[in-house]
C-alpha cells in the first residue's frame, strides 16, 4: 500500500484512493496526486480496494480495468458507489470504443488510456473534483481569480477576454500554481498533443500574459530551460 499526503499548503485536501496492479504506475499516480496536494492512497487489488474504502472515505477513485484475479474494474463501480458519491476515473490499456462507453454508462466520469502522461491524469482528476463541488471552482493567485466552471477571469477586479484555450491554459497553470510545467506538459494537458510543438505553447502563453499582466504585475513567469511557473507576486 502507498500513501502520500499532500503539502503544498492550498488549504483542505482530498483524498484520492488508486487502485492499481502495476507497481510502478500506482506509485508513480499516488506521488503525482500528492504533489498536487491530494492525500492520496494506492492499493493493488479489488480486495484490497473494498477493504479501504469505507475506512479511507476517498473523494475521488481511480480504477484500473484490467486486474488479476476477482472483479475488475468495471465491477468495481457498483462497490463504490454503494459507499458513497466518489467521483470515478477508469485507468486502462483497453482502447475499444465498447469499453469505454460500458466505463461510462456504468457510472464512471472519466476515462483515461494507457500509456498517459500523468500531469494529464491530474488535470483530469482535477476536473472531476471541481465538477463533484469537492474542489472549489473558484481559484485565486495574487489578485487573479478564475472560475473554471463560470469560464471567466479576472485581475484586480478588471475582467479578463480569454479564448477557450487560453481559459484551458490558465486553468491548467492555476491547478500546477507555484510549480514550474514545461512546454510538452502544457501541450498534453491543454492540447491532449504527445508530439512537441513549442511554438503552439509559447504562442498561447504570450497572448495569455499580455491579458494577464496588463493590469498588474507579473504572475506568468519563464523558467529559462525548464517552462513556466503561475505565482502571486513576492
Amino acid at each position: 500500500m502507498n500513501t502520500r499526503q499532500g503539502d503544498d499548503g492550498r488549504g483542505p485536501t482530498t483524498r484520492v484512493l488508486v487502485l492499481e496492479d502495476s507497481d510502478a504506475i500506482r506509485e508513480s499516480v499516488v506521488d503525482a496526486l500528492a504533489d498536487a496536494g491530494h492525500v492520496a492512497e494506492g492499493v493493488v487489488d479489488g480486495t484490497a480496494f473494498e477493504e479501504r474504502l469505507a475506512a479511507f472515505r476517498p473523494d475521488l477513485v481511480v480504477l484500473d480495468v484490467m486486474l488479476p484475479g476477482g472483479r475488475d474494474g468495471f465491477e468495481l463501480i457498483d462497490v463504490v458507489r454503494g459507499h458513497g458519491d466518489a467521483g470515478i476515473v477508469m485507468l486502462t490499456a483497453r482502447d475499444a470504443l465498447a469499453d469505454r462507453l460500458r466505463g461510462l454508462d456504468a457510472g464512471a466520469d472519466d476515462y483515461v488510456l494507457k500509456p498517459f502522461a500523468l500531469d494529464e491524469l491530474v488535470a483530469r482528476v482535477a476536473s472531476v473534483l471541481r465538477r463533484r463541488g469537492r474542489l472549489p471552482s473558484a481559484v485565486q493567485v495574487g489578485d487573479l481569480l478564475l472560475d473554471p466552471d463560470a469560464a471567466v477571469a479576472s485581475r484586480g477586479g478588471r475582467s479578463l477576454e480569454l479564448s477557450a484555450t487560453e481559459l484551458r491554459l490558465l486553468t491548467y497553470l492555476t491547478e500546477q500554481r507555484g510549480r514550474t510545467v514545461s512546454k510538452a506538459q502544457i501541450l498534453r494537458a491543454v492540447w491532449g498533443y504527445d508530439a512537441y510543438d513549442p511554438n503552439l505553447v509559447e504562442v498561447h502563453v504570450s497572448a495569455l500574459r499580455r491579458k494577464l499582466e496588463a493590469p498588474g504585475p507579473r504572475l506568468l513567469h519563464t523558467v529559462r530551460g525548464l517552462g513556466y511557473s503561475l505565482r502571486g507576486p513576492a
